[in-house]
């Protein structure tokens, strides 16, 4: 009989990371974790600290006195802004211009990327990034004046409406509230448009090029190769920003509106955030304020969970 040799494997021996090379790369990193620490610390001071304050929601809290003295009131502040006259007209601004924004502003940046990355002159595809980034370098403060100027009786819109005989006499677009909502999302589409833009070219820039050149191979046209291959492609990168967008459905940039809103467009410019700084700065009412910004959290939170579930389901890509 032949002999058979037993041959045994030795077990792997399982490799503890040394804590010494640990803190090495700390070391080695020290700049970037400093960089690291102080956005953390940002978010502590002016993120989650102040949310301490937000208990004055439920208590009938005035400033000559400290939190911990105010009475308990409940739900008293919800309970008043939900029956509070102006109730229906801000949640119908605030979801009417979001809603807005949400269906026209959205594909914007994503068409403009594609339409950018489809342009094969360098020079003027730089050039054409650069004027569209400019805008959202401009402050509401100043891009408001702007605005005011532009859209005024003698402004230079109702002068090219008037000379092109699309509108026989001047129209004045803040002074009349029907065209508040459409000049909100146009105005906040323009100064967004090319910085919005700059995450779907990072994310296009990612796309294994080898897909185009054997789409080219087969003949497949840039039409094809935009629905087929780029699309696809981004598609996580959409729907993480998706969610986001849905997240902050309340949220009707305060910057535009406050510079934009006056009181003769008020009856459709008085949006949630609008309305907090009015009766929280102005009238002096800051747990009913307060009341007010929490029910926008809360309903912001419900949307994002909804909105991540929705795309997890859908997409199967999620933000967590």
């Amino acid at each position: 009989m032949a002999d058979t040799a037993v041959t045994t494997k030795k077990p792997k021996k399982i490799k503890y990371r040394n804590k010494s090379s640990f803190y090495k790369q700390l070391a080695n990193q020290k700049y970037l974790q400093v960089m690291a620490l102080l956005g953390v610390a940002w978010m502590l001071i002016f993120n989650y600290i102040p949310m301490g304050g937000i208990v004055i929601a439920f208590k009938k809290f005035k400033i000559t006195r400290t939190i911990a003295e105010a009475p308990w009131v409940g739900l008293q502040y919800f309970k008043e802004f939900f029956m509070d006259d102006n109730f229906l007209n801000i949640m119908q601004n605030t979801l009417g211009i979001s809603l807005l924004k949400l269906i026209i502003g959205f594909p914007l940046p994503i068409i403009f990327a594609l339409l950018l990355n489809e342009i094969r002159n360098v020079k003027f595809k730089k050039i054409a990034q650069t004027i569209s980034y400019l805008p959202h370098f401009l402050s509401w403060v100043v891009l408001g004046g702007i605005m005011v100027t532009w859209l005024s009786k003698t402004g230079v819109i109702n002068d090219f409406l008037v000379a092109s005989h699309i509108i026989k006499e001047p129209i004045s677009f803040l002074g009349d509230a029907k065209y508040f909502w459409g000049l909100s999302v146009i105005s906040d589409s323009w100064k967004e448009l090319g910085w919005s833009a700059i995450i779907y070219l990072a994310a296009i820039a990612g796309v294994d090029q080898q897909m185009y050149e054997a789409a080219t191979v087969d003949g497949a046209t840039k039409l094809q190769k935009i629905f087929k291959i780029t699309l696809p492609s981004i598609t996580g990168t959409i729907a993480l920003m998706l969610i986001l967008q849905v997240s902050g459905l309340l949220n009707s940039n305060f910057d535009q509106v406050l510079i934009l809103k006056n009181q003769i467009n008020v009856s459709r410019s008085q949006v949630i955030d609008t309305y907090v700084y009015q009766v929280g700065m102005t009238m002096g009412k800051y747990s009913y304020a307060t009341a007010v910004g929490l029910f926008k959290s809360v309903i912001a939170l419900l949307l994002l969970v909804i909105a991540n579930k929705t795309s997890k389901k859908c997409l199967g890509r999620s933000l967590y």
